[in-house]
């Protein structure tokens, strides 16, 4: 007897899948916060995780007080639809410099409860210039290493991400009562608010999304709809397969938390990209699990699988390094 895929459940029960899952304005950043901080306790990585929980701290605060910017005019989202493209460009919309004051702000308030290791590139990072910023920006958005701070890439990131993230809801808020100004975009592969490459996949557990799969913006946190037999990276149906970490000569804890996290590679492309369950924890967070699984990269790395997913908060490569552009090979 063939086990039929969620997706062929839905559509014999007559239940339409929403395509888009959207972040929580109030909610989003804290948290990511209360999972990076509960992933911590024993964890081998315990110092980096509650300084990510820190950024994510402030991210939250930035994204609630975060100011009014331009965003997307009707005729610009039509445009953008006509075309197949989303309609707030990583790589091209033109960022307003509220960004560049919530990521000096980010430091200055993390450089006085930040490691003291970490203190003084946080203090270096609130005086740097604007061209320093908007260079950092671009290197990040356009996955260039030449140029890029490693030391401060975490924080540049997070900062980017509040922007982008109060775009998305900003423009879904002003454009809502016109119809969704986020659909379906040539690429399936990039995220339909922003183009960027999700940072991993989660599985759902509840309502319409039961048993779904979803991609997850490394830069909006917007969430987008893929079937669960298609490659994320070249929609390949023929060759996935799914990786995970032994419990076994683990410690209980840290066995269970990597058990809800699986690599799903793909043969034909070389490629993989993690998969986060909510059936087996509810509280998983694709970006605050990606890092607490990093032993399952170097894992999946040593069978010659490329990473696909981006996270910000772990950037791969050497002090110029970062994940490799994005141009023409998803």
């Amino acid at each position: 007897m063939r086990v039929m895929s969620a997706e062929e459940i839905a559509s014999r029960a007559g239940g339409e899948t929403p395509f888009l899952h959207w972040p929580e304005r109030s909610s989003v950043f804290a948290e990511r916060e209360m999972r990076l901080r509960q992933l911590a306790r024993s964890h081998a990585m315990e110092a980096y995780l509650v300084f990510l929980a820190l950024i994510a701290h402030e991210q939250q605060v930035a994204l609630k007080g975060f100011p009014s910017v331009p965003v997307p005019d009707a005729q610009a989202i039509d445009r953008a639809a006509r075309a197949g493209l989303p309609p707030l460009p990583a790589a091209d919309w033109p960022r307003d410099p509220a960004w560049r004051d919530a990521a000096r702000g980010m430091a200055r308030a993390l450089s006085s409860s930040a490691p003291a290791g970490a203190r003084a590139v946080l203090e270096r990072l609130a005086a740097e210039d604007d061209v320093y910023f908007e260079r950092q920006a671009d290197a990040l958005l356009h996955g260039l290493g030449t140029g890029l701070d490693l030391a401060t890439a975490p924080v540049v990131g997070a900062a980017l991400q509040v922007y982008w993230t109060h775009l998305l809801l900003a423009t879904r808020d002003l454009h809502q009562k016109q119809g969704q100004p986020f659909g379906r975009t040539d690429d399936e592969t990039g995220c339909p608010c922003c183009g960027s490459r999700p940072t991993a996949s989660l599985t759902r557990s509840a309502g319409e999304s039961l048993g779904q799969r979803y991609l997850h913006c490394s830069l909006c946190n917007l969430q987008w709809h893929m079937v669960r037999i298609k490659c994320p990276h070249c929609l390949s149906t023929k060759s996935l397969a799914y990786q995970s970490l032994s419990a076994a000569g683990g410690d209980g804890d840290s066995a269970a938390a990597t058990a809800k996290v699986q690599a799903e590679t793909c043969d034909d492309c070389g490629s993989y990209l993690k998969i986060v369950h909510t059936d087996r924890d509810p509280f998983v967070d694709p970006v605050a699990d990606d890092v607490a699984s990093l032993t399952l990269d170097l894992l999946v790395a040593e069978t010659g699988k490329e990473r696909h997913g981006v996270n910000f908060m772990l950037l791969f490569g050497d002090p110029g390094g970062a994940p490799p552009p994005d141009e023409g090979g998803r």
